[in-house]
């Protein structure tokens, strides 16, 4: 939810459409971003205010006393029901909303640390024992968690502690009898085999991690640029008077390259279809597990174990530290705004982080920025985005315009770098010329109630850098007396950055049940960030460069080889394996404002008449590819096939609604059922469908998953590699999506012992993903522990069975 929810959108246009005439047109016209957001904040009411505080209190974020048993209780159904994962996020959800140093609390961790133990994950469930103590975790249970703790130790080979945890345990046995026998007798039964697994542990010489050897590989960048923050020394930043800043090689670089890795200035994670509840107990007390409940709400990293914050239930942390650092350096002004800052959605938060976090920097410089605007600067007028084009500033701009300009911008510190500061960020393009009336004023208003907010609590933000900053006798310095200006227009102009400059941070995702042999991965939206370096690099519909995310940091990898003096490109969203070319145009003209003239778009508009081949059809009589607008006919000359294109996209819609019924079919588990049905979907498409339709490549996907799931790994091989004949087809032999298809296949070849074919998969798989995402994904980690597998298997198991 990047806008604000559309009942405050509907509410707000409403209200645009009934002022006067001349007022919309003042604001229309205005030339200033502190004139926009002045003339907005006038207008707005005391409705307006009531409206918005009625719609953020749909999204309640505060910690309700009731909840932890509730859902304590829940995860201990969980738990009964060997779901672990789900019973410590149960228990998770518990701890958020109990209070700190209280019973609730206490029993949350302990519980999730049993949970946690049940998962393998010992070092957390040992962070969660100590949680539990810490908030107060009852005597008379200490027992059995003491024996957790123990054998977490054990396992661990920290068997110094692990021994002084069973005496103390002991210890407690006898200076705490008990008059219920039987659990007193089965706790010290557990004690005793501890024991003999404590002694069984000393006897094993010590290893160390293999996982040690990896644990560094690729993490960093071979040498790093002395002119942008995190970037490679094979590229540089230039400048061009038509497009801007823009980055380029400074030598011929190979595929999988490491060219940026930097850490977002500003990340907020995605609420995820974060619904308003209604004042029932069921709607309150959600068990459905979101991305919010399994990532770091401040480095986005995964866990099971969140620290929540101590004022809210909706913020949630991988670590103390990580919590603190995140309540320091903005969560002590958010978290009482959690309903408001979820209602008014993600860019208005991200505007308001990024105020917040520029208290920790060069506040005077900003300020100083602002005293220009106020000026009569117009630094909102398409002619004066020179502060976000530098290759036009007169002082920085060279005299030479027939070659690239490697000079000192505006965004670079005094040292000459280009830096990941918010220095960087303040001067990102803000388009505002280019946003339409309607969304400045949405922004605006929507910030106007925001900074209303602030103020009624305690106003951060830039008021501490004006002492040193001395205004001119020419410019506007009562604005500056109110700090709620100066946030006002600085997070307008934030939130109007966002649109063009706005990240998603992406994860990979695993999908299907865990008792399959076989994974599905997805990519998931985990947050929206700000890059500055990131935002150096220039779209293209076909780039050279893929990006992968590992928390909040992203990795900007070659995809291809290239050549010194070449620009680096990046992809903003529309790809030409995604969208058709008119599809492609209109988006990035609607939203980042310019017209595409890549040469993946030029080559498309030449023979846009065919339409893409993953939508296009084939001759029901002698299977050609058919062309053609409102009427096609078929490509041989000899065939005087034609047909309505009405009618078959008819056909289509039909037979699409089949496949969806196979797929739930198929999801409830009916095996053979499914495979019918997507037989019959895969025969009705060959009659109409070309070989390289996207559902030509789905029905096959399906199958092969349908027979995985009967352990039939034969034909599941079968249609899995007729599905990346269309992948590839599409996205190209190297792309992601390539990767990920081999990757399903090797899984299916390793499963069904064919051994030379999947060895084969496997290195291909490899080579694919290496590129994209580098050897610590998971998916690579998984492929070399199948290839150790298989050449460790006796000759005789090696024979190909598929």
């Amino acid at each position: 939810m990047d806008l604000p929810v559309d009942e405050w959108k509907s509410y707000v246009l409403q209200k645009w459409s009934l002022l006067p005439k001349p007022v919309q047109v003042t604001i229309s016209t205005a030339k200033t971003l502190s004139d926009i957001f002045l003339h907005t904040s006038s207008l707005l009411q005391p409705e307006d205010e009531m409206l918005l505080k009625r719609l953020s209190r749909g999204y309640f974020v505060g910690k309700d006393p009731e909840a932890p048993s509730f859902y304590r209780e829940e995860g201990n159904k969980k738990f009964q029901e060997k779901d672990y994962t789900g019973a410590a996020v149960l228990y998770s959800k518990g701890v958020s909303h109990s209070r700190p140093n209280t019973e609730d609390s206490s029993l949350c961790y302990a519980n999730r640390s049993a949970a946690l133990f049940r998962l393998g994950q010992y070092e957390i469930c040992l962070e969660d024992i100590i949680r539990a103590q810490m908030h107060g975790y009852p005597e008379r249970l200490q027992p059995k968690m003491m024996l957790r703790k123990a054998d977490c130790l054990v396992t661990l080979g920290r068997l110094q502690e692990a021994s002084q945890t069973i005496s103390d345990l002991e210890s407690n046995f006898s200076a705490n009898p008990t008059k219920e026998a039987s659990p007193c007798q089965i706790l010290q039964r557990n004690v005793h085999n501890l024991k003999m697994k404590l002694q069984e542990k000393k006897n094993l010489p010590e290893t160390l991690p293999a996982a040690l050897t990896k644990a560094f590989e690729d993490i960093s960048l071979k040498e790093e640029n002395r002119q942008i923050s995190g970037a490679s020394s094979s590229i540089s930043l230039c400048s061009d008077p038509l497009k801007g800043r823009y980055l380029v090689a400074t030598k011929d670089i190979l595929p999988g390259e490491i060219l940026v890795k930097e850490d977002a200035f500003v990340s907020v994670l995605n609420p995820e279809e974060m619904l308003p509840l209604h004042h029932s107990l069921q709607s309150k007390w959600r068990t459905r597990i979101t991305d919010g409940d399994l990532y770091c709400h401040r480095c986005l990293k995964h866990t099971l174990a969140t620290v929540p914050c101590d004022g809210c239930s909706y913020a949630k942390y991988c670590s103390q530290d990580c919590m603190q650092q995140a309540w320091k350096r903005y969560h002590s002004t958010e978290c009482a705004l959690g309903g408001l800052l979820l209602t008014l959605g993600v860019f208005c938060h991200v505007a308001l982080r990024l105020t917040l976090l520029a208290r920790f920097e060069d506040v005077d410089k900003v300020v100083r920025q602002l005293y220009d605007e106020i000026s009569n600067k117009d630094l909102c007028s398409p002619e004066s985005q020179n502060l976000d084009k530098p290759h036009n500033y007169s002082q920085w701009e060279s005299e030479e315009k027939d070659r690239h300009v490697e000079n000192p911008v505006l965004e670079c510190s005094v040292n000459g770098k280009y830096e990941n500061n918010y220095n960087a960020v303040f001067n990102l393009l803000h388009h505002t010329e280019n946003h339409s009336p309607e969304h400045k004023f949405l922004s605006a208003l929507s910030i106007s109630i925001l900074c209303r907010q602030l103020e009624a609590t305690s106003l951060p933000a830039y008021a501490t850098g004006l002492p040193s900053s001395k205004p001119k006798a020419a410019m506007t310095p009562e604005l500056f007396a109110d700090p709620r200006v100066i946030c006002g227009m600085v997070m307008l102009r934030h939130m109007l950055q966002m649109q063009c400059n706005a990240q998603a941070i992406t994860a990979i995702q695993q999908t299907g049940s865990k008792e399959s042999f076989v994974t599905s991965s997805r990519q998931v939206r985990l947050a929206t960030g700000i890059f500055p370096v990131l935002s150096l690099l220039n779209h293209s519909c076909s780039p050279n460069t893929s990006l992968s995310f590992s928390g909040t940091v992203v990795t900007i990898r070659a995809t291809q080889q290239i050549r010194k003096g070449q620009e680096i490109l990046h992809c903003y969203g529309p790809h030409k394996s995604r969208m058709s070319v008119a599809e492609r145009q209109q988006k990035l003209k609607s939203q980042y404002f310019f017209d595409c003239s890549c040469p993946a778009c030029h080559t498309e508009e030449l023979r846009a008449a065919a339409g893409p081949r993953w939508e296009a059809f084939c001759c029901n009589s002698c299977r050609a590819l058919m062309k053609g607008n409102a009427v096609l006919r078929c490509g041989t000359r000899s065939c005087t096939e034609s047909i309505s294109r009405d009618h078959l996209v008819a056909r289509l819609q039909q037979l699409q609604q089949k496949v969806e019924m196979a797929q739930k079919v198929l999801r409830n588990g009916k095996l053979e059922q499914a495979i019918q049905q997507l037989l019959g979907c895969q025969q009705d498409a060959k009659s109409f469908l070309w070989t390289e339709h996207t559902i030509v490549g789905e029905i096959e996907d399906n199958l092969a998953q349908a027979y995985a799931a009967l352990g039939d790994w034969q034909k599941s091989a079968v249609h899995l590699q007729k599905s990346l004949q269309v992948v590839e087809a599409r996205h190209g032999p190297t792309s992601i999506e390539m990767g990920h298809e081999l990757f399903k296949l090797a899984q299916v070849l390793f499963n069904g012992f064919a051994v030379p074919e999947a060895l084969n998969t496997i290195q291909k798989a490899e080579k694919v993903l290496l590129v994209h995402c580098g050897s610590q994904s998971s998916e690579i980690q998984e492929l070399q522990e199948m290839r150790s597998c298989l050449l460790d298997l006796p000759p005789a198991l090696t024979e190909p069975s598929v």
